[in-house]
């Protein structure tokens, strides 16, 4: 149950992307979500985590 919302940031020399997945907490069973600046390389990678 993964939301996927994904933005392309650029800085001076690398190309950055920031993902954004919904998690349901296993402990209380509320969704929180979770975000990291990654290479774009990554994304598919870490969703599937």
């Amino acid at each position: 149950m993964a939301k996927k919302t994904v933005a392309s940031l650029q800085t001076s020399s690398k190309r950055l992307t920031k993902a954004i997945k919904m998690v349901k907490s296993p402990k209380t069973g509320a969704y929180i979500f979770v975000e990291s600046v990654m290479p774009p390389e990554m994304v598919n990678d870490w969703m599937a985590k």
